[in-house]
Formats: C-alpha cells, sequence, structure tokens
C-alpha cells in the first residue's frame, strides 16, 4: 500500500533539517574583519555570516509543543550554523557531515526511532541518501528538480522564507495538533517552558 504525505508525516518524532538551502536561502557571505593581534599588528580574517527566518524559529517551538525533537546535518562547518543551533536549542547538531545517513544512523540508536518515525528536508543531491531512507522526505521550493521528484512534500515557501516552518505545520497538522500547538504557543497562561523556547539572540545560555 502507498503511504499518502499526511499518512507519513503522522508517524514522524524527529524533524531533521539541511542548513543551507533549507534554514538559509543558501546565500554564504564572507566578508573580512580585522583582528588585533598582540604585539599590536592586525591581521584580517575572513568571517562568514548566513541568514536564517524568524518564522522557522517560531517553527521549532510549534514543533517541541506537538512533542517533537528536531536537528541539523551539514556538510559545511561555521559558526554561525553552531551559534544558531544554540539559539534554537536543537538537539541534535551535526557540521562537517558529507553521507548524512551517518548521524541519521546514530540518531536512531540514541533515540530508540526507526527511520519511519524521522523526517528530513533538503534541498540539493547530497540529502537524497536520507530522503530515499527516513519515513518523510521534505523538498523546499526551491530545491534541486532531482530532490523534489524524490519528495514525499514540497513546501510552498523557499529555503530560508519560511520552509521549514511548511515542514513543521504540515506535519502537526497531518497529527491533528497544528491548532492545540498555536493556541499553547500564544496563551499567556500557559507560559511555555525554557527549555521549549527558542533563545534570545545574543543569549545562547
Amino acid at each position: 500500500m502507498t503511504l499518502s504525505a499526511q499518512d507519513r508525516a503522522r508517524r514522524i518524532k524527529i524533524v531533521l533539517f539541511d542548513v543551507d538551502g533549507v534554514l538559509t536561502d543558501g546565500t554564504i557571505w564572507v566578508y573580512p574583519m580585522p583582528v588585533a593581534m598582540p604585539d599590536g599588528t592586525a591581521i584580517t580574517k575572513m568571517v562568514e555570516a548566513k541568514g536564517y527566518s524568524a518564522h522557522d524559529g517560531a517553527g521549532v517551538t510549534l514543533a517541541r509543543l506537538g512533542g517533537m525533537k528536531l536537528g541539523i546535518i551539514t556538510k559545511r562547518v561555521s559558526e554561525t550554523v553552531a551559534l544558531r543551533a544554540r539559539d534554537l536549542k536543537l538537539e541534535f547538531v551535526y557540521q562537517g557531515e558529507a553521507f548524512k545517513m551517518r548521524p541519521v544512523r546514530e540518531i536512531m540508536e540514541k533515540e530508540g526511532v526507526t527511520l519511519d518515525e524521522i523526517a528530513y528536508v533538503g534541498d540539493d543531491v547530497i540529502d537524497l541518501p536520507a530522503m530515499r531512507e527516513c519515513g518523510f522526505a521534505v523538498a523546499v521550493a526551491d530545491a534541486r528538480p532531482q530532490v523534489k521528484a524524490e519528495a514525499h512534500y514540497v513546501t510552498p515557501n523557499r529555503g530560508g522564507h519560511g520552509a521549514a516552518r511548511d515542514a513543521v505545520e504540515f506535519i502537526l497538522e497531518s497529527k491533528g495538533v497544528l491548532d492545540d500547538c498555536i493556541a499553547a504557543y500564544i496563551d499567556e497562561r500557559n507560559p511555555i517552558s525554557p527549555s521549549m523556547d527558542i533563545g534570545r539572540g545574543g543569549d545562547l545560555k
């Protein structure tokens, strides 16, 4: 029997995202920054910057209210990614991973879940092995054609512009709990636990 996207989404306990092109629009800004040395001289260090969507950040909180855990798996290694992951309090953070099924298998072992209970959101061909194995494969709106062709669901928004939120909301809607999660998120009588909510930008504790 062929499962629908909604059937697949209902089983999800963990949502994993690529970073560049999914949580960002794929643009990588690199700019020079002068750094003072102990001897009084200065050197120029290249600093990397990325932009992230606040809608996706709120989606992380909604996902947690829906009982899910979240993580990122990316080939690049970047301090900006580490900062964003700490800000979002992601449970799983893997950088420098060219073969993304390795961390997926590690997460399965740690959490005691099956592939059917993991969703993977990607945009490029490096994401295909994980998308082919995980129970619910999501492609962002501007993903490569080969990736869209193998996805169970394609988000209406582009990477870095709310695509991760789209994926989360589709899963929560399929589970029948999206409205409840939103109600809990905005109810001042039911404040969100600090362990569930995202950070405060520079306050990464």
